[in-house]
C-alpha cells in the first residue's frame, strides 16, 4: 500500500469514527423511490434545494459590494453591474434564481397536493413546506426593494399599503416594516436585515426539519400506485440511483438558469425618488400579481366593510384551505378527497388566470 492510499484510508477511518458515515449510507441505501407516471414531480424538491444553494452563494457575493443606504444602494448595484468582474452575471443569477425558485416551489406544492402527499403521516411535512414557501416569498418581497430603483420603491409601497389592510395586525405590521409612516432609510435597513439575517435563520431551521421528515417518511405514493398489486409496483434505490438522476436534473436546471441569465441579464431602473410620480403601470413581482389583480376588481365598499379588507380576508380564508387539507382529507372518504381536489384545481386556476390577467392588463 502506497503512502498516499494509506493516508486516504486513515482519513476515511478518522471520519468514520467521528461521523458514522457508513450508518448514513446504509440509511440512504434502504430508502426507495416509487416508479410511476408521476415520478417526475419527485425532482421538484431537489431542484428547489439546488436553487436555494445558488441564492445563498450569489447573495453572499453580492453582499461584498452592497451598502444598504438610500444614498448608496442604487450606485452599488450599478457598480456591480458595470465595474465588478462578472458582477452582472451573479446579480442576474440572484434575481432570476429567486423567480425560478418560487416557480419551482409552486410546482412542488401543487404536485404534492394533487398526489395527496399531505395525508398521514406527512401532515407536519406539508405544513413545514407551506411555511418554507411563505418564507421564500418573503425573501422575494424584501429583496425587491434593495436595488432602490423607482420600480422596486413604488412596488414595495403598494405591497405595504396592501399589507396594512390585513385584519387586526395589518397596520402595525406595515408600520413596523416601514419604520414609520413612509418608506425611507429605516425601511431599507430593516428589509436588508430581514433579507440577509432573520429569514435565512428561519429558513435553515425549518428546512432542516422538513428534510429530516422527508427522510423519515420517505417519498409519498399516489393513490393509483397504492392500489396496484405488490408484484406490479416498481421501486428504485434512492442512493445511488435516484440521487444520480437528481444531480443530473440539477445540472440541467442550473444550465437553463445560466442561459437565461446570459441571454437576458437583469436590469435596473432609475434611482428611486420618493417625491416623484410612480411609473405608469407599476405592478408587483409575478408571484404577487394574482392577489394584486384580484384586489383591483374588488369594489371600494362591500356593505359595511372596506373593499380591500374584505378582499384580503377572503383570500386568506381561501388560502387556509391548504393548511386545513391534511386534517380534512385523511383518505377515509372519496367525497372529501374529491372536494379537496376540486379546491386545489380552483386555487391553481385562479392563481394562473389572475397572474396572466395582471401581467397583461
Amino acid at each position: 500500500m502506497t503512502s498516499e492510499s494509506s493516508r486516504i484510508t486513515g482519513l476515511r477511518a478518522w471520519l468514520e469514527t467521528r461521523l458514522r458515515l457508513s450508518e448514513g449510507l446504509k440509511l440512504a441505501e434502504k430508502k426507495e423511490v416509487p416508479i410511476h407516471k408521476h415520478s417526475v414531480w419527485y425532482y421538484m424538491g431537489g431542484i428547489a434545494l439546488m436553487l436555494l444553494l445558488v441564492q445563498f452563494a450569489s447573495g453572499i457575493l453580492l453582499m461584498v459590494y452592497y451598502i444598504p443606504g438610500i444614498e448608496s444602494a442604487h450606485a452599488c448595484i450599478l457598480k456591480i453591474n458595470s465595474q465588478v468582474d462578472f458582477g452582472w452575471f451573479f446579480r442576474s443569477l440572484h434575481s432570476w434564481g429567486a423567480n425560478f425558485l418560487i416557480l419551482v416551489l409552486f410546482a412542488h406544492l401543487f404536485s404534492c397536493y394533487f398526489m395527496k402527499a399531505y395525508r398521514k403521516p406527512r401532515e407536519i411535512t406539508w405544513i413545514s413546506g407551506l411555511l418554507l414557501l411563505g418564507i421564500s416569498m418573503a425573501f422575494g418581497f424584501t429583496g425587491y426593494l434593495l436595488p432602490w430603483d423607482d420600480v422596486s420603491f413604488f412596488a414595495t409601497k403598494i405591497g405595504l399599503d396592501i399589507a396594512s389592510k390585513m385584519p387586526v395586525i395589518g397596520e402595525h405590521l406595515a408600520s413596523l416594516l416601514r419604520g414609520g409612516d413612509a418608506i425611507g432609510q429605516a425601511t431599507l435597513s430593516r428589509f436588508f436585515m430581514i433579507h440577509v439575517a432573520a429569514l435565512p435563520v428561519l429558513l435553515l431551521a425549518l428546512l432542516g426539519g422538513h428534510l429530516l421528515l422527508v427522510q423519515v417518511h420517505g417519498m409519498s405514493e399516489p393513490e393509483s400506485f397504492k392500489k396496484l398489486e405488490t408484484e406490479k409496483k416498481s421501486y428504485e434505490k434512492f442512493f445511488p440511483n435516484f440521487l444520480l438522476k437528481d444531480v443530473l436534473v440539477w445540472l440541467l436546471a442550473l444550465n437553463a438558469l445560466a442561459a437565461l441569465v446570459t441571454l437576458s441579464p437583469w436590469g435596473i431602473g432609475p434611482e428611486a425618488d420618493p417625491f416623484g410620480p410612480a411609473p405608469l403601470g407599476i405592478k408587483p413581482e409575478w408571484y404577487f400579481l394574482a392577489e394584486f389583480q384580484f384586489l383591483k376588481l374588488v369594489p371600494a365598499k362591500l356593505g359595511p366593510l372596506e373593499g380591500e379588507l374584505a378582499g384580503i380576508a377572503f383570500m386568506l380564508l381561501f388560502a387556509l384551505g391548504l393548511v386545513a387539507a391534511p386534517f380534512y382529507d385523511k383518505g377515509d372518504s372519496k367525497l372529501k378527497s374529491r372536494i379537496a381536489t376540486i379546491y386545489g384545481v380552483l386555487l391553481l386556476l385562479g392563481m394562473i388566470i389572475f397572474t396572466v390577467w395582471g401581467a397583461f392588463s
